[in-house]
């Protein structure tokens, strides 16, 4: 599995509907895994952005796609990042010879 870090930030509607953040995330848990994806932490963040996400997926596709759902809703906007544990960057540097 591919983890992920998700910078989220909310739009405009987000923040008129900051106090349904938390019953969002539970709504958005159960959308990810529909598509193959687990959120496994969600923290609200001070400073540039509103929230910070980890999540797994089978590939990137996957989370793309949970995370476009997520977007469609008209609360946020994303930034994803692709994290690499110890053992998947140290396979990564062996490529390097």
């Amino acid at each position: 599995m591919a983890r992920f870090v998700a910078l989220i930030d909310w739009t405009d509607q987000g923040v008129r509907t900051a106090k349904d953040s938390v019953a969002r995330v539970g709504q958005a848990r159960e959308a990810f895994r529909t598509q193959g994806v687990t959120l496994e932490a969600v923290y609200w963040t001070l400073g540039g952005h509103d929230l910070v996400a980890i999540a797994t997926a089978p590939d990137a596709e996957s989370f793309a796609a949970a995370t476009l759902q997520l977007a469609g809703g008209g609360n946020v906007r994303t930034t994803a990042l692709r994290a690499f544990d110890e053992a998947e960057f140290g396979a990564i540097l062996a490529r390097l010879g």
